[in-house]
């Protein structure tokens, strides 16, 4: 087992990842900004290390400062969360070259899967099933442009290859816009991302977003957790997410499970990781992987009863998986409600101070934050400052729960999200279940 654990992140996710290295005895080193010395798992680290400026491309961002930190604290480990350099190929790999062990998958997967086009190109080849689409990267030739628009059929979207987090997409209806799309989307990408190339996909109308999670160890084993549904989404950005998704076909989603599953070994898959789907009419259409635990991931926990992190830190230390298949047992309903430090009509951030702070308790509820009464949350980061969560038998019951979660949470001094939240779990569409992509961007742009 890995005996220290240098933390390369912040807020709810860096106390996540503490508390599951306290319950497996890893000592932890929690690293932060200068603004950040007061978060809640700083204090509570065997050791803290500041790595600069508020700024996150000088401090969270900055890699000679975190590898720094790991040889100064004698860690031997380093888990990266989610976001940052979670998914950073050249991150793993310096963190590999300096001899620490990355906690998540190797430099070479991480580069695989985070380009686009190449993971398309792999999940084909491993049977899981994609979206229509260009293939590859779309060339410079305006003919064959034309002709693969034609081919997949409109609408078509035109995605950057390296892009992510809804950056780097333009949806095409016809033709005579094709070209010019394709030309200021790689614009756009080699300016956000360094690299222009772009790929065509079939537009999907009425999706939803479904994904599966899965962990793989180093002795050639796979298992899958189940599935989330993440489908109430602002701009592209996650709001509220559940498990099991309801209203799945049962044949299609034991398919593209078993698929997963086979796609994690083909590629020496390491750790934990999310399949992410299109899921249209009973079918599934892979949209892209992320090679890290996701914000998400206490919904399958509550649901599965697996510690997703604890078993991360297991893999890293070259054990064996803790589960086999045949002993996931999907049980119950979770949801997840992100809160975020933000106005909810607007959706401006509010940093400042919590001047008064009640989390909501009672059986099937569970509150992942760093905040606490007189913690002042910074302007520097993202705006999420918890997330709620909430378990029950089925779903009516675990909404309901989710409803009652709600009205109890109280966090004063800032504005949040909170309000939103509640209209949503009321929503008479989303507790029908099965809304699309596309349901709360129109639900707000109805209510305005």
């Amino acid at each position: 087992m890995l005996k220290k654990v240098l933390i390369a992140n912040r807020g709810e996710i860096a106390l996540r990842i503490l508390r599951a290295c306290k319950e497996l005895g890893i000592q932890t080193v929690a690293v932060h900004s200068v603004v950040d010395r007061e978060l809640k798992h700083v204090k509570l680290a065997d050791e803290s290390v500041c790595i600069g400026p508020n700024a996150s491309s000088a401090s969270y961002l900055n890699i000679p400062a975190l590898i720094a930190a790991a040889e100064v604290t004698d860690a031997d480990g380093i888990h990266p969360g989610y976001g940052f350099l979670a998914e950073r190929a050249d991150f793993c790999e310096q963190v590999e070259k300096s001899g620490f062990t990355f906690i998540g998958p190797s430099s070479g997967v991480i580069r695989l899967m985070g380009d686009k086009v190449s993971a398309i190109e792999t999940m084909k080849k491993t049977g899981v099933p994609t979206v229509p689409g260009s293939d590859g990267p779309l060339t410079d030739d305006p003919k064959k442009c034309l002709a693969m628009g034609r081919h997949v059929g409109y609408p078509v979207i035109i995605k950057a290859a390296a892009g992510g987090g809804g950056r780097g997409m333009r949806v095409v209806h016809s033709e005579k816009e094709l070209l010019n799309a394709i030309q200021v989307t790689q614009n756009e990408a080699a300016a956000a991302f360094g690299d222009g190339t772009v790929y065509m996909e079939k537009f999907l109308t009425n999706p939803r977003h479904v994904e599966i999670q899965v962990l793989a160890d180093t002795h050639g084993n796979a298992i899958h957790l189940g599935d989330r549904d993440c489908s109430l989404q602002r701009r592209h950005q996650k709001v509220m997410e559940e498990a099991p998704a309801p209203l799945i076909d049962p044949e299609a989603r034991a398919r593209v499970q078993k698929a997963c599953v086979d796609a994690c070994i083909e590629i020496g898959y390491r750790g934990a990781g999310t399949f992410e789907f299109l899921y249209e009419d009973g079918n599934f259409y892979f949209i892209e992987m992320n090679t890290r635990v996701q914000v998400e991931h206490p919904v399958t926990e509550m649901v599965t009863g697996v510690d997703i992190i604890k078993e991360q830190l297991r893999i890293a230390s070259g054990e064996p998986l803790s589960y086999r298949q045949d002993e996931i047992h999907i049980k119950g309903h979770a949801f997840e409600c992100r809160i975020n430090a933000e106005d909810p009509r607007t959706f401006m951030p509010s940093p400042g101070k919590i001047t008064q702070f009640h989390p909501p308790g009672g059986l099937g509820v569970r509150w992942d934050s760093h905040i606490y009464s007189g913690y002042t949350i910074p302007p520097y980061y993202d705006s999420m400052i918890g997330k709620l969560i909430t378990w029950a038998d089925d779903r009516t019951q675990a909404l309901a729960r989710m409803k009652s979660a709600l009205d109890e949470l109280v966090v004063g001094g800032i504005k949040t999200n909170t309000a939103l939240q509640m209209d949503l779990v009321r929503d008479p569409g989303f507790v029908r279940g099965g809304v699309n992509i596309h349901y709360l961007e129109h639900k707000l742009a109805d209510e305005q």
